[in-house]
């Protein structure tokens, strides 16, 4: 896990550049120069720890370097010394470089695990640049007057001087609707991400792009015992792999949850000795879920860490988000992800995660939602009226998600098409609020209403699946690859410590869209396969237990001891630059706090932004 940034072609401020990425690669950094390749790379050490293993690393005519871990390196390693490869280190990066040498371009096809690539190469005077399969390794890139900047993080490309802090208003536009940026565009005008499983060569000025791999076109028949076997197979080898890839200290993140439970399983029945698990708790006992873990922990003899957090733990970590969060990201659970991944980077440097589990089958409350919506929209316009009326009449509640804010947030969505219905679920502002909240800064733009068109490539790759796969696809390509991926990404990272998730390693992906969708989510059991997998190897609380989310109070804090910073954050006079409107910032901030309603997810939208414009914009 590393920190990578540079440019070629032009000039631009590559030392800021390492700064500003040098706390994702404290044990090494260095600057590489030559003709028109000018690389900066800060160094986590995980694989082959020696200084001989140090990127960039040139080989012949090319200089590489990447963030990232390649989990199959042994095994491509074996197969390229038998084509003559010769080996000076055991690290994973030369073998990439090895296989460009060998392969070209379709290296990135044979690469399993997680990346973010840069390559020059010297003899056809071309930039290679290529993202993993799921997206987990951030890649931000911009071509400036013929000069391509990228980066591991937009702060980097910032301090690159080469780009204006200029916002686009399209994409603020989309940050209100999701909570976050999606691939491929930034908060920056010109600023892109590197879509997934995408290799980008710039050569004679010139930027191309090809898709090096697909998900399964079709799910396949087959027998529900046969496939529950086949699923263990995969996820067992994920686990082992991404155990045994690091020649350093390897724990797990264990929230008690089906799904880190699942990595922790399989960890454990990979490893001769105990096993390192960590888990946060909170003081406050509706969202204390750290007797959960504790269980699991039990039941599989792991070595358990456990930290309890108080109220001011968390809250004096607000006020910096901005700092990880280099683009604005409005997922409240950054918070107790940084004081775990803080706390875990005291015995690990390496930490699995059961993230992806959700995406893969069908674990969120909105895939049991889906179930209901068509009675709903079968219903006269009195009787939808009448219901939205009710929503509105039920008393807002601070709660863990009470009944008032689920059942609101559910009567809400404004489309028919599943997909939009699901980004509004998940999201913050339907249209008009956005219209609303946003002022006049959306007015050029809102005939457009292009928010979704981010959706389109990933709904054609999966236009033979049937409509549940579609679906959760479109979750993997949205919600999990630009919220929670860049979430933990950040906050891992700002401690030093790298996060790896199994689920993810895309065999485990590809055979996962290959199952039926009635194999995920059948009747109204949301991860079934998975549960029916784990039901015998886990505790009844992390198999059936409802899903509850690694939260924080975040509704009473924005009343309690959050409101003068929420108060201060969207004044008039913070709100100066025009593109939120202060008067429904006030009227947002009135319902929550009189208990009128329950905006917790707007206000942490528009708290974020502020933080992040603020830092970054002024």
């Amino acid at each position: 896990m590393c920190g990578i940034a540079g440019y070629v072609g032009g000039t631009a401020d590559l030392p800021g550049m390492l700064d500003a990425i040098k706390h994702r690669g404290p044990d090494h950094q260095d600057l590489f120069e030559r003709e028109e390749a000018h690389f900066a790379h800060a160094r986590l050490s995980i694989i082959d720890t020696s200084v001989g293993a140090s990127q960039p690393m040139e080989h012949g005519h090319t200089a590489l370097m990447f963030n990232g871990e390649i989990y199959n390196f042994k095994a491509l390693r074996e197969e390229f010394e038998k084509q003559g490869a010769k080996f000076k280190t055991n690290s994973d990066t030369e073998v990439i470089l090895w296989g460009y040498e060998l392969l070209g371009e379709t290296v990135f096809e044979r690469l399993e695990g997680m990346f973010a690539i840069a390559l020059y190469d010297f003899e056809k005077k071309k930039l290679v640049l290529a993202r993993d399969r799921m997206g987990e390794k951030p890649l931000y890139w911009s071509l400036q007057k013929g000069m391509l900047v990228f980066a591991s993080e937009l702060k980097a490309v910032l301090a690159s001087g080469a780009v204006r802090k200029e916002i686009d208003l399209e994409s603020l536009n989309r940050y209100l609707l999701l909570d976050y940026v999606p691939t491929p565009y930034s908060m920056l005008k010109g600023v892109f991400k590197l879509e997934p499983a995408t290799m980008l060569a710039f050569e004679g000025g010139e930027v191309r792009k090809r898709q090096f791999w697909h998900p399964p076109a079709q799910s396949v028949s087959l027998p529900f015992a046969e496939a529950k076997s086949r699923l263990e197979a995969r996820i067992e080898k994920s686990v082992g792999e991404e155990l045994l890839a690091a020649d350093v200290p390897v724990g797990v993140f264990l929230s008690g949850g089906i799904d880190s439970s699942t990595i922790a399983y399989y960890a454990q029945k990979n490893s001769s000795r105990p096993i390192d698990t960590f888990s946060i708790g909170f003081d406050d006992p509706s969202f204390d879920e750290s007797a959960y873990a504790r269980a699991v922990a039990r039941r599989l003899g792991s070595n358990h860490h456990e930290k309890i957090a108080t109220a001011k733990d968390a809250l004096d970590l607000v006020e910096s988000i901005a700092e990880p969060l280099s683009e604005p990201v409005a997922d409240a659970s950054i918070i107790p992800t940084m004081l775990l991944s803080k706390f875990a980077r005291e015995s690990v440097t390496v930490a699995l995660g059961g993230d992806g589990g959700d995406e893969l089958f069908a674990g969120y409350p909105t895939f049991k939602a889906e179930r209901y919506i068509s009675l709903y929209q079968k219903m006269p316009g009195l009787m939808k009226a009448a219901a939205r009326g009710f929503s509105d009449m039920l008393p807002a509640s601070h709660g863990h998600f009470p009944l008032s804010y689920t059942l609101r947030k559910f009567l809400s969505a404004t489309h028919d098409d599943p997909t939009k219905r699901h980004m509004e679920w998940l999201g913050s502002f339907p249209r008009a609020q956005r219209l609303a909240v946003a002022g006049g800064a959306l007015e050029e733009i809102a005939e457009k209403e292009n928010v979704f068109e981010h959706l389109k490539r990933y709904d054609q790759e999966m236009a033979t699946q049937e409509p549940g796969n579609r679906l959760l696809w479109i979750y993997a390509r949205s919600y999990l690859m630009d919220q929670v991926m860049v979430k933990v990404d950040r906050a891992s990272m700002h401690y030093a410590l790298e996060t790896r998730a199994p689920f993810l390693n895309h065999p485990v992906v590809d055979y996962a869209f290959s199952l039926p969708y009635a194999f995920k989510h059948r009747g109204n059991t949301s991860k079934y396969i998975l549960k029916e997998l784990m039901r015998d190897k886990l505790p009844d609380t992390a198999v059936s237990r409802k899903k509850k989310g690694f939260g924080i109070p975040l509704a009473a804090w924005l009343s309690g001891p959050l409101r003068p910073l929420c108060e201060e954050l969207l004044s008039p006079a913070a709100l100066n630059h025009g593109l939120i409107d202060p008067a429904e910032a006030r009227r947002l901030m009135d319902e929550h706090f009189s208990l009128a309603r329950d905006n917790r997810k707007e206000l942490w939208n528009l708290m974020v932004f502020q933080l992040w414009h603020a830092r970054w914009m002024r």
